[in-house]
């Protein structure tokens, strides 16, 4: 079989530099290069991207030895039917490390019609470090190479206001593109950069916050020869997603000109604020996963599939998501119920083993930022309370208690403090005692949520009937 290169396959298009990409992992190769793909596709953007290794020891190698090239696995269910399509991806122009060759890295702001950076360097990329130096080949971190680049374009185009960078940080923190910036000032100020080119970044440049959002399960381990030989070449940086995604960038439509993605038929949204779809995904996809892990687990079920396909569970998440957190949010009802029946579609992919125990993880801090929000707007709105969240919430200090289902140990992973005041309450035989104990840990919550209307009550009614009937016999008492 042959090697996946420009060589062996000619039918991989060429096009112009236009992108600068710090990172190469399987997320932006799956998400940001198939966008890119889909657009030189369906409009005249024409555009590459020249791949940036943002950390010393990296990937850009591989992807150099096959020229960019790679197949992209997208598999999923859409309007219901099942998709499991292979396409060849050939975007990346070639990949630099710049901590082997600073100055190719440099070069890079000298070509005129370089235009955008886009980058995922996690979550703690986005950080500003006073070690760096303006004369580091390159700064570690990800915002100081970047400023050296900046400068370096500055410079080279002797301030020309039309040659500033459009730049899209992809990275999984609300206001990335306000952090970055930040980071970057701090970096003209500590390096005493010129006046001039603070204008410059401030008037020529746009640094524009967005949200992503695909399911990228990556190298496909399990079937990776079968695909090679279904594509006829081995191919070493074999990528997998699901078929789901959204790119929501808060930028004015003269950017949206530019980077003409929402064109291209793609789930890709200019909005003014990011605010509202991150919210939205932070209730509806990760405020449903968050509480129909334990109540699925504790129902005899092992992933978010069958928990939706459930008979009784399926309602429960159902019941959550459409009835209880949707109408909390304040984007128009279509565009909410679209996207909700977009989740359920995606929990139900039958490519994805996404197991609830692993959602587990942390579950506390993650119903407070996901579900309790929701939880005291729905009260608000509607005057009593959501009893498929209150459930939830049960589930998980009824999963934190520990013990066993079946012949399987149930080892709850949160911090110790927190794992340590539930094994307190729990020895008290007291449900009573356990939901007021839980809801008061300030620690916890950074409040006391006994103070919440009739929480504690319905809270130990929902621990009581678990612990009594189990947790099949609460889900039926609620739907």
């Amino acid at each position: 079989m042959e090697r996946l290169n420009r060589t062996s396959a000619p039918q991989a298009k060429s096009y112009t530099e236009k992108v600068i990409q710090f990172g190469e992992g399987n997320f932006l190769r799956a998400f940001i290069e198939w966008i890119i793909w889909k657009t030189n596709q369906k409009t005249d953007f024409n555009g590459s991207v020249v791949v940036v290794q943002p950390i010393e020891k990296g990937m850009v190698g591989w992807l150099n030895e096959q020229d960019g090239l790679y197949h992209l696995n997208l598999q999923g269910l859409q309007n219901g039917q099942p998709v499991d399509s292979v396409d060849l991806i050939d975007v990346i122009s070639r990949g630099i490390n710049p901590y082997e060759d600073f100055q190719a890295y440099l070069k890079l702001a000298e070509q005129p019609e370089m235009r955008f950076v886009i980058s995922n360097t996690t979550e703690a990329g986005i950080a500003f470090d006073p070690a760096c130096k303006i004369d580091d080949a390159p700064c570690s971190s990800y915002p100081g190479k970047l400023t050296q680049l900046l400068y370096h374009r500055w410079e080279f185009f002797k301030g020309d206001p039309s040659k500033g960078f459009i730049i899209f940080p992809c990275e999984l923190i609300f206001e990335n593109g306000k952090h970055l910036k930040e980071c970057i000032r701090q970096y003209i100020e500590l390096w005493g950069l010129p006046e001039g080119f603070r204008d410059w970044f401030e008037t020529a440049c746009g640094v524009y916050s967005t949200l992503v959002d695909r399911i990228v399960p990556g190298y496909p381990r399990d079937n990776a020869a079968q695909l090679c030989e279904r594509v006829g070449y081995q191919d070493n940086l074999l990528d997998k997603a699901e078929i789901f995604h959204l790119w929501v960038i808060e930028a004015p439509k003269e950017v949206a000109a530019e980077f003409p993605a929402d064109k291209a038929g793609l789930n890709v949204l200019f909005v003014p604020s990011e605010a509202p779809y991150h919210e939205r995904k932070v209730t509806l996809l990760n405020g449903p996963h968050t509480v129909l892990s334990p109540v699925g687990y504790l129902s005899g079920l092992d992933t978010v599939k069958e928990c939706c396909e459930d008979p009784e569970v399926g309602k429960f998440v159902h019941k959550v998501m459409f009835e209880e957190l949707l109408p909390t949010l304040n984007l128009p009802k279509e565009e909410l119920e679209k996207f909700a029946a977009d989740v359920m579609e995606r929990f139900r992919n039958p490519f994805v083993k996404h197991f609830v125990t692993s959602i587990m993880l942390n579950s506390f801090p993650k119903f407070k930022t996901r579900d309790l929000p929701g939880l005291k707007t729905y009260l608000e709105r509607k005057g009593e309370l959501p009893v498929g969240l209150v459930l939830g919430l049960a589930g998980i200090i009824t999963y934190y208690k520990g013990g066993k289902r079946g012949d399987d140990e149930i080892v709850p992973n949160d911090d110790p403090k927190i794992t340590g005041l539930l094994q307190e309450l729990w020895a008290t035989g007291d449900v009573a005692k356990v939901a007021q104990g839980v809801l008061g840990a300030e620690f916890i919550w950074g409040e006391d949520l006994n103070a919440i209307p009739n929480l504690c009550r319905f809270l130990t009614k929902a621990l009581a009937l678990i612990q009594m009937e189990g947790m099949r016999e609460a889900v039926k008492a609620i739907i």
